[in-house]
């Protein structure tokens, strides 16, 4: 296993450093991207030296921790996907970071984002969790990425629910596949809340299943391009829009017609049964009337 440090970096680049004619603290100072993936990387040490650093590829590797990254505010892009890390944790100097890459890994807890404003793409699939456990995100995070976030990326897992990302309203680009998605209803809700959602991807989960499923979200997503991998024609979309409208009306002006002031039944023999009995009591005399009436014959 390995340290990633000064040391190692310099090692690689020693060739590039020579041919340009620069002392190693020189040379590392200019460092905008460093490419050290599937290097068997257990650590982050001491690499404060590569202060430009922009672009960081760490995936594939052993690391546990995020550690280490407090000076490269200039960083921009971070790969850290496929390795053994388990907390979201010591990133809050990277203020300029736009994309971040931890899918793979072992994170049960989506936290510690609330001072990265820039970050556009957030990418988790596949995290490696126990069983019966599902990804989980802190909702001060969730706020905190409300206005910058444009692709999220949770595939596989196991998450049922997704009411809590509804404030994610700048979201472009969604991925939800395979995980263990059931309520058409709720996805509708949350859907509608983001208007500049276009591509969205829910192959593998169970509300795929459910009547209408593709007509329901694409009249909730009325931006939405492409779902789960097929895109979504225009006629199509504005047909089902129509449909939908014509069926709210119809169901508003059935919901708001004259009330009925007798309760009706469809039992015909009651209606005859009482019918009939009003008949008999029209035509039979009146007890006081016949008692008057053989008074005045007296």
């Amino acid at each position: 296993m390995a340290c990633l440090n000064a040391d190692l970096i310099a090692k690689s680049v020693n060739r590039l450093r020579k041919k340009r004619g620069l002392s190693y603290a020189e040379f590392l100072r200019t460092l905008t991207h460093l490419h050290f993936s599937n290097k068997n990387i257990e650590d982050i040490g001491d690499i404060s030296m590569c202060r430009n650093l922009t672009v960081l590829y760490l995936y594939d590797n052993h690391i546990t921790q995020i550690c280490n990254l407090g000076f490269a505010s200039n960083l921009t892009h971070l790969y850290m996907q496929n390795n053994n890390i388990t907390r979201v944790e010591n990133l809050s100097n990277l203020q300029m970071l736009s994309k971040l890459y931890l899918g793979g890994n072992r994170i049960a807890v989506v936290e510690g984002l609330e001072q990265l404003g820039e970050l556009q793409e957030l990418h988790l699939e596949n995290q490696r969790l126990a069983p019966g456990e599902k990804l989980l995100f802190d909702p001060r995070t969730l706020l905190s990425l409300a206005k910058s976030l444009c692709v999220l990326n949770i595939n596989n897992n196991n998450i049922d629910d997704v009411r809590d990302l509804a404030v994610l309203q700048d979201l472009q680009h969604f991925s939800a596949a395979d995980n263990k998605l059931h309520n058409t209803e709720e996805l509708e809700d949350v859907f509608g809340l983001w208007p500049q959602l276009l591509h969205m991807d829910l192959r593998g989960n169970p509300a795929c299943r459910t009547p209408k499923y593709r007509d329901r979200l694409i009249t909730a997503c009325k931006s939405l391009e492409v779902l789960d991998g097929r895109e979504i024609n225009e006629l199509t979309r504005q047909f089902l829009i129509n449909w939908k409208a014509s069926k709210e009306a119809k169901m508003k002006r059935n919901n708001t017609g004259a009330l009925i002031p007798y309760p009706l039944t469809n039992d015909l023999n009651l209606v005859q049964g009482l019918t009939s009995t009003a008949v008999q009591r029209w035509k039979k005399p009146q007890p006081s009337l016949r008692c008057a009436f053989h008074t005045d014959l007296g």
